[in-house]
């Protein structure tokens, strides 16, 4: 069955020669403008949300860009893909056989993601002959397979947790015939990133009479404009004034949950990480949460002014810190 290719540069607005600092603006640029939490058409924005992030997935990890880039020359046909070969029926059928193949929809990623960027090499489902070759005889009731996806999950929903309509939809190779299900999958609170979602029963159909696998969901964080998260911790780069490094200051600084007042102590170098506690993920359910760290980065002014320049000229010779040297001059 057909997919629809995806153009990631044109989703970003950037050239196919675009560096990886351009990439990254891009995206920070478009999420701030589509992130649910602060567009107004709330609806829309989260479905383009959706692709800036798939289209970032690929473009900012080098050998998923890579793999993108060679696919150039297999969509010459009107924008339109090769049956998706890589989503068998878990259990490969018998004597090699073909099973059905598996669509998702409401994962947050497209069937073309899916196809050649998700999964570990077979994209959408998971290895393995559950159920085949273990014991029960031919002809008897067979288990279904289990089958794996992606879901993208955004960092409001890892904090507070939430409930995505999922549909599965199957082809079978052969016939062509179809068949859909539709199900609710909670999303609990602190899914980390790699953190697999069992849905019992909702993988391949079992044979004879035997029960259906399970859908195993891994979660993937969508990319923040503002945030990154390393396990339960999330980390922000903070911008800072060169004297509000050397001299310290106090400040407004934002979390998921709202902002707080930071103080910045004086000499903080660039690359600083100041940790604010129980400021990240859930952990478990016992309340507790993982940590924000505020990471320095130390912005340099331009387009100076006739005194802000004299200033930093007196500041110059008036200093005794030299950057090349362990002690100040003397």
């Amino acid at each position: 069955m057909p997919v629809d290719f995806k153009d990631y540069y044109a989703t970003l607005g950037v050239s196919r020669d675009a560096s990886s600092d351009d990439i990254k603006q891009a995206f920070r640029k478009l999420a701030r403008k589509y992130h649910p939490d602060v567009a107004k058409d709330k609806r829309n924005a989260e479905e383009k949300f959706k692709e800036i992030n798939e289209a970032n997935e690929v473009l900012s990890d080098p050998d998923k860009r890579k793999k993108y880039d060679e696919l150039g020359a297999n969509w010459q046909d009107g924008g339109r893909g090769p049956a998706p070969s890589g989503r068998p029926g878990p259990a490969g059928g018998f004597g090699g056989v073909p099973g059905p193949e598996f669509h998702f929809h409401g994962t947050g990623f497209s069937d073309f993601f899916e196809q050649f960027f998700g999964g570990s090499g077979q994209p959408g489902f998971s290895g393995g002959a559950h159920g085949f070759g273990s014991g029960a005889e031919a002809g008897g009731a067979q288990p279904g397979a289990d089958i794996e996806g992606d879901i993208l999950v955004s960092l409001h929903e890892a904090m507070h947790g939430a409930t995505r309509p999922i549909s599965l939809r199957t082809v079978d190779p052969h016939t062509g015939e179809e068949g859909t299900s539709s199900f609710s999958v909670r999303i609990p609170p602190g899914a980390v990133e790699g953190r697999r979602i069992r849905v019992p029963g909702k993988g391949g159909p079992g044979a004879g009479g035997g029960p259906a696998g399970d859908l195993y969901l891994r979660v993937r964080h969508a990319a923040h404009p503002d945030f990154r998260a390393r396990g339960a911790d999330l980390y922000h780069d903070l911008p800072l004034a060169p004297w509000e490094a050397v001299l310290g200051a106090s400040l407004v600084a934002p979390t998921l949950d709202g902002t707080i007042k930071l103080r910045i102590p004086a000499g903080t170098n660039h690359g600083a990480q100041l940790r604010v506690r129980g400021h990240g993920l859930p952990v478990g359910r016992g309340g507790e949460r993982g940590d924000l760290y505020f990471v320095a980065a130390i912005q340099i002014p331009g387009n100076l002014g006739d005194e802000e320049r004299a200033l930093w000229e007196k500041f110059r010779h008036v200093s005794k810190f030299d950057p090349r040297s362990a002690s100040p001059k003397s």
